[in-house]
């Protein structure tokens, strides 16, 4: 986008805000280098209405949280207002990445999702060897293997679930 002329505005969630109803952003232009260990710099600051932008490019790792989700009605609300929103803000919440995999199970490991422990410990009983996670974590936060025996399942599925409060994820 630079090389083509494009100014690069960068942003986090905690810049996008609603005001009378118009999606706006706090950014900062920022301007790409060749050097690997200085390969950005930020050069100003402005708040700009974010249909005034050519795209907007919504990438943030999770937690998908509710913040997650307010930040995409903003962005939602920006796309009524003419912005190109680039991963649509309804698919964003419409498509949790960890709960998603649920529409292809050809193509993932054997896996179940519930708050139940019960059905928990059936599962790794029947598969032995599991791996159990939370739906909203990253980078490898709060991932277990369970193995066959292991005295701490109860534990661990507890935490994953807050005591039955959270969904989460079993695969083997």
């Amino acid at each position: 986008a630079q090389r083509r002329g494009y100014e690069i505005h960068y942003m986090e969630m905690n810049d996008l805000h609603l005001d009378q109803g118009k999606a706006i952003a706090d950014t900062k232009v920022v301007e790409l280098k060749e050097d690997p260990n200085g390969w950005y710099e930020f050069k100003s600051e402005q708040t700009i209405e974010l249909s005034e932008l050519d795209a907007v490019l919504m990438r943030k790792d999770p937690p998908f949280d509710t913040e997650y989700i307010y930040a995409t009605y903003i962005l939602e609300r920006a796309e009524e207002q003419g912005a190109l929103i680039v991963n649509k803000p309804q698919s964003l919440r419409d498509c949790n990445e960890k709960l998603f995999t649920a529409w292809f199970p050809e193509l993932t490991p054997t896996t179940i999702v519930t708050r139940k422990a019960e059905k928990i410990k059936a599962f790794r009983e029947e598969h032995g060897d599991v791996i159990l996670k939370p739906l909203d974590g990253m980078g490898g936060a709060s991932i277990f293997r369970v193995k066959e025996n292991d005295p701490n399942v109860s534990v661990i599925i507890e935490t994953l679930t807050n005591h039955g409060q959270n969904y989460a994820m079993a695969q083997t």
